[in-house]
C-alpha cells in the first residue's frame, strides 16, 4: 500500500510580507496561479503579497485571499517539482484553509474558490467592525477550564471556545469587554494568555451576519463531491456531499474550530507523511505537539522543493 499523504493547508494568521514571492520567482506553475487570481479580483494581489504593506495584508478582506492563493501556488509548484507524491490524499485545512483544501480536492474550481473566500473576507471583516470584539488565547487550559473560564467572564456578553488549536491551546472569542476580563480572571487561574491581532471574534456568534452573506454567496458555486478525503473544522469529521459542504460552511464562520480534534485521528497514523503548505508553519507547529516524531514537510519557502 502507497503512504498517505495528508494536506495541510493555513488559516488566516499565516500571512507575511513576501510570502510567495519566491514560489513565484522560480516556478512558473506558482507564477500562473498568481495571475490568475489577478485576472479573478481585478486588481494585483501578488504585489500585496510580495511588498505590503503589513497593515493592508493583515486586514481579513485581503489576508483570506492572500493565503488561499499563495497554498495554490504553492500546492501547484510542489506538484510540477514532483514533491507531493503519488498519493492517496487527504486534506485538510485550519478556518479559511478549509476553502483550499476543498479546492484542492475537487470541489470547485480555483476561480470560485478564490470569489468565495475573497466574499468571505470581506463579509467578516464587515461583521468584525460592526461589534468590537476581539480573540484571546489560552495556554495550559483543557477544555473544561476554558468553559468555566468563558463562562465567568461572559458578564452577559459573547464569549466562546472559537479555535481549538491542540492540547492545552484554546482561543476564546467574543466581545471586547468579555476579552479583557477573560485576560485577567486566566492569569489569576494561572493560565498564560495572548491577545489576537484580529479584526473581531472570528468563529463566534458575532459573525453571523457573515454567516448570513455566506449562505448566499456559497449558493451561487457549483459544487462537486470530493475527488479525495477532506475534513470539515466543524465536525472534525470528513466531508460528504455538496449540500453537507455548504451548510457546514456557513456553520464553520460561528463555530470551533476543531483541528485538536482533527489532528487527534491521524497524527500517530503509520505510514502518513504531512506537507504543510506555504505561507508560515504553524500547523506543523501544532501537529508536533499531537506527536513530535510525525513526518512532515513544510513548504514555506521554494528551497523545500529542491
Amino acid at each position: 500500500m502507497p503512504e498517505t499523504t495528508y494536506i495541510l493547508c493555513p488559516g488566516q494568521g499565516a500571512q507575511h510580507v513576501g510570502m510567495g514571492r519566491d514560489f513565484y520567482d522560480v516556478h512558473p506553475a506558482a507564477e500562473a496561479v498568481y495571475r490568475k487570481a489577478t485576472e479573478v479580483l481585478g486588481f494585483d494581489l501578488s504585489q500585496l503579497c510580495f511588498d505590503g504593506p503589513v497593515e493592508r495584508l493583515n486586514e481579513t478582506d485581503i489576508s483570506q485571499p492572500a493565503i488561499y492563493v499563495t497554498s495554490v501556488a504553492c500546492h501547484a509548484a510542489a506538484k510540477a517539482a514532483g514533491k507531493l507524491g503519488d498519493g492517496p490524499f487527504i486534506y485538510a485545512g485550519l478556518s479559511l484553509g478549509e476553502y483550499t483544501a476543498l479546492h484542492l480536492a475537487g470541489v470547485f474550481s480555483f476561480e470560485d474558490g478564490l470569489k468565495l473566500v475573497a466574499a468571505r473576507g470581506k463579509a467578516m471583516q464587515a461583521a468584525a467592525v460592526s461589534v468590537p470584539s476581539s480573540m484571546v488565547a489560552i495556554l495550559g487550559a483543557d477544555d473544561a477550564a476554558i468553559d468555566k473560564l468563558c463562562a465567568d467572564a461572559a458578564g452577559g456578553e459573547v464569549l466562546v471556545p472559537a479555535n481549538y488549536n491542540a492540547l492545552g491551546q484554546i482561543v476564546v472569542s467574543g466581545s471586547k469587554g468579555a476579552c479583557e476580563r477573560v485576560l485577567t480572571i486566566a492569569a489569576d487561574a494561572g493560565f498564560r494568555t495572548a491577545t489576537f491581532p484580529v479584526a473581531g471574534a472570528f468563529h463566534s456568534p458575532i459573525m453571523q451576519p457573515g454567516a448570513d452573506v455566506m449562505k448566499g454567496e456559497l449558493e451561487k458555486v457549483d459544487f462537486k463531491t470530493p475527488a479525495s478525503p477532506v475534513y470539515s473544522n466543524v465536525t472534525a469529521q470528513l466531508h460528504t456531499g455538496p449540500t453537507s459542504i455548504k451548510k457546514l460552511l456557513v456553520d464553520q464562520i460561528v463555530s470551533p474550530v476543531r483541528w485538536t480534534q482533527t489532528m487527534a485521528q491521524v497524527a500517530s497514523l503509520a505510514d502518513v507523511n504531512f506537507i504543510e503548505l506555504a505561507p508560515g508553519k504553524v500547523l506543523t507547529g501544532l501537529l508536533k505537539k499531537q506527536n513530535r516524531r510525525a513526518a512532515v514537510l513544510t513548504l514555506n519557502e521554494a528551497g523545500a522543493l529542491v
